[in-house]
């Protein structure tokens, strides 16, 4: 009895050595991101204060209600800053950590978990979808009548497999559903791209998807659509496990970023943005309160890997920064540096923006300056997200930019523009010279 009982206590003590190192690499896993004095990276603290004028001007003028800001430089913090009011109604300051709907900066999260298993042998990217997802073998393109007059469209079959580069490109033909069978999409409750309130799992709604009529054929056209929830299935398929899970385990957990969900902790709705948008007046009106919305009281279901993610600036800056580093941050490797180059490339050519920019694996890529009039640097790699979030990663410069606000629908706001520019004036110290 004595011997057993000193086994039982030597397994406990082991049980709890091990929880205590896990709670241990949590917290170095969550730690602050270093910070920097903007000139010590290169920044002017003077420019910076430009910015700050900028977007304090913007919630002056009632054109936002509350922004975030963060950039990053030679891997540290070097300006983070929050403006206006988390709620408005009460008066709450927008805080640093405040939970925002980044909808499609989702796509680049499930990008990357899609290539941590094409980095373990599981697929090729120019494998057919159908070999891993077999309902879409039989898919079908809608070709709207080309009689005067004549209304309506024909369906053909697929002139070669969709590839999971055609799904990461998205040049696979599927929208969200507003080609030539809008209707079809319509009566079938897949349409639009918010699944949050949808009471199926991605692998049910996807399964809707493929009894659908798709856009165009795969490889002719660049048509932005489900191609990533598409591929959050994939990753279901794949790993055997839920999106949920497999992003936890494999991206955000080893980042550190604890804030970045699919949908809302009941612990953190005081965190959580609400939702404004510009009106028919052009003022700005409540669409959706932080705690009366699908993210917080929805069925919580289905995870959508094309824009379901809630995040804060500093969680979507350690992913950034994670791809600017090949891969890796804080002796936590995600991805090889190999794998980070070939999603930030140009795939598309001139199927994307008409060949002015390019279109990567997940990610608008810069090919050259002056085809939009906005600074910047060739190899840079971005994208936003439908709540008027954005971000890009310049390479070259050594620079993360991240902005948060909640502004649906936007109106004719310019400052995404602004933000880029404010930016890039920053820099006194370029790596490019």
């Amino acid at each position: 009895m004595k011997n057993s009982q000193v086994s039982g206590s030597r397994g406990r003590t082991g049980f709890a050595t091990v929880i205590l190192v896990l709670a241990l690499a949590s917290l170095l896993q969550a730690a602050a991101l270093p910070k920097a004095k903007p000139a010590d990276v290169g920044l002017s603290a003077e420019r910076l204060a430009r910015l700050g004028r900028v977007m304090q001007e913007y919630v002056d003028n009632d054109k936002v209600k509350g922004v975030v800001v963060l950039l990053m430089r030679n891997g540290k913090v070097a300006y983070n800053e929050s403006f206006g009011k988390l709620d408005p109604e009460k008066g709450t300051p927008m805080p640093l950590d405040a939970i925002f709907r980044i909808a499609s900066q989702t796509k680049a999260i499930t990008t990357t978990a899609v290539m941590t298993l094409f980095e373990e042998g599981r697929f090729l990217l120019d494998d057919p979808i159908s070999r891993y997802i077999p309902e879409f073998t039989d898919v079908r393109v809608a070709v709207p009548s080309t009689e005067k007059g004549a209304k309506g469209y024909a369906t053909v079959p697929l002139k070669r497999p969709i590839t999971i580069r055609d799904l990461l490109t998205h040049t696979a033909g599927i929208s969200y559903g507003d080609g030539p069978a809008k209707e079809e999409y319509l009566k079938a409750g897949v349409y639009g791209w918010n699944l949050s309130a949808k009471d199926i799992t991605i692998g049910d709604y996807i399964k809707k998807l493929v009894a659908l009529s798709f856009d165009a054929q795969p490889g002719e056209k660049w048509v932005y659509g489900y191609n990533t929830d598409v591929l959050g299935y994939l990753v279901e398929c794949v790993s055997g496990m839920s999106l949920d899970d497999y992003i936890r385990k494999t991206i955000t957990q080893p980042l550190g970023m604890t804030d970045t969900h699919f949908f809302l902790p009941e612990t953190k709705v005081g965190r959580f943005t609400p939702v404004y948008g510009v009106g028919d007046d052009g003022r700005l009106k409540l669409v959706e309160a932080a705690a009366d919305n699908p993210y917080f009281k929805g069925p919580r279901k289905c995870f959508a890997g094309g824009a379901g993610l809630l995040a804060t600036a500093d969680n979507y800056a350690r992913f950034l920064q994670m791809l600017l580093n090949g891969g890796e941050l804080g002796g936590v490797r995600i991805l090889s540096p190999k794998t980070v180059e070939l999603m930030t490339a140009d795939h598309v050519g001139n199927l994307f923006s008409g060949g002015s920019e390019g279109f990567g694996l997940g990610f608008g890529v810069t090919t050259r300056l002056g085809h939009d009039g906005m600074p910047g640097t060739p190899g840079a790699f971005d994208w936003g997200g439908a709540y008027y979030t954005t971000y890009w990663v310049d390479p070259v410069e050594k620079l993360v930019a991240v902005f948060m606000t909640q502004l649906l629908p936007a109106g004719a706001i310019d400052l995404h523009d602004k933000f880029k520019v404010m930016v890039y004036q920053s820099i006194v110290d370029s790596y490019e010279r």
